[in-house]
């Protein structure tokens, strides 16, 4: 069965966009001069989803099996039985982040425009 892999440099680029995301919140905060404010949308403003990229697939034996980074390793995502073997789509990564530290991923898996499946691992 084929295994499917995303990009080290765009997971890299995501986690990036993420820590700059959180530092550029910091600083607006800091610069209004409401560090030291607890509101709830400072509190909310810590998660962040970041989507790192999109990957073509094919499904084999209703399964498409994909190696996730940040540690979570391969995991196969049964697809419906109504999808013929050898049908295209995509996967799509995205990494979850609070504070600008990854604490998971999403992927979705998409077949004709549709999404079929999307599932987190981690916080998310």
């Amino acid at each position: 069965m084929a295994e499917f892999n995303f990009s080290e440099e765009a997971i890299s680029n995501a986690l990036e966009a993420a820590k700059r995301s959180h530092e550029d919140s910091q600083a607006n905060r800091r610069s209004a001069g409401t560090d030291s404010d607890v509101s709830l949308a400072s509190a909310n403003a810590g998660y962040l989803l970041v989507t790192a990229e999109c990957i073509s697939i094919t499904v084999e034996n209703n399964k498409v099996c994909i190696n996730l980074p940040l540690g979570f390793g391969k995991y196969c995502f049964s697809i419906p039985l109504s999808i013929p073997n050898g049908t295209a789509g995509q996967a799509c990564l995205a990494i979850c982040t609070t504070w600008g530290i990854p604490t998971g991923v999403r992927v979705t898996i998409i077949i004709a425009g549709i999404t079929v499946i999307s599932q987190s691992f981690g916080k998310c």
